[in-house]
């Protein structure tokens, strides 16, 4: 990779991860000339699941240990930044009477019941998928969570690219949503890396579920930021994450 692009994978990996990258110090992030690394920095948060799925299987693990301890790794290199937006979009938009009300409890740094009760389904379908998609076979399943990294992320971004942001404060107002064209090419990026599972065994048809999937899920968190706080937030953005991760390994756990 050029040099320009490595500092870009660079940048996104200490925004996205706690990964030890370079000397730690954020850089802005510039969307309109940055979005195409972020698929390559979302594979390599992948690949830290994968690794981890890998020891877990040349230890004779079960499936389903190995599928625990993989989500565990991308939890661990990510602190769990998505989670945190998924709870907190789950307590506000669960919990809040009025649009204002969603906002300050998204805000709230505590966690509710709707929070909680996403996050164990977010890990849950997430082990089940991948314990699953081992059963098959360890290469696909390895490669599956490079491929979620890399899509999950740039389909993450859906909500920037049609919503305003919800507040004047906050990550809308200071990282400028990424031009259609950046965010097309981070796309086809994102789909490319989509030949490393098929070669691995999914089908095509799979693969393009796949897909079609994560820009569904993405297309929902749109559609209910929209309804519920008239915009998007960094919470929203991690929502729309998850729940293309999780699109992405049921529609390659499907049989």
């Amino acid at each position: 990779m050029q040099r320009p692009l490595l500092a870009d994978v660079a940048t996104f990996l200490r925004f996205y991860s706690r990964l030890p990258i370079g000397d730690g110090v954020h850089a802005p992030l510039d969307l309109t000339r940055m979005a195409p690394a972020l698929p390559i920095a979302g594979a390599m948060i992948g690949a830290t699941g994968a690794v981890a799925l890998l020891v877990a299987r040349i230890c004779h693990l079960p499936s389903l240990v190995c599928a625990l301890l993989a989500v565990a790794a991308l939890v661990l290199a990510t602190g769990a930044l998505h989670e945190d937006g998924l709870a907190d979009v789950a307590d506000g938009f669960g919990g809040g009477a009025t649009r204002e009300s969603k906002l300050a409890i998204m805000r709230d740094s505590r966690i509710g019941t709707y929070g909680v009760l996403a996050l164990c389904i977010s890990v849950l379908l997430r082990v089940a998928a991948l314990a699953s998609i081992l059963e098959r076979s360890v290469t696909l399943a390895a490669l599956a969570l490079i491929f979620a990294g890399a899509l999950s992320r740039v389909a993450g971004l859906a909500p920037m690219l049609w919503l305003p942001p919800a507040r004047v404060d906050g990550l809308g107002a200071t990282v400028a949503a990424p031009p259609r064209g950046a965010w097309s090419r981070a796309c086809m990026i994102a789909a490319a890396i989509s030949l490393a599972p098929w070669l691995a065994g999914a089908g095509a048809g799979q693969t393009a579920l796949a897909i079609i999937a994560a820009f569904a899920m993405a297309a929902l968190a749109v559609k209910l930021a929209k309804k519920q706080i008239g915009g998007y937030t960094g919470d929203v953005l991690g929502a729309a994450q998850q729940l293309a991760e999780i699109a992405i390994l049921t529609a390659l756990s499907a049989v």
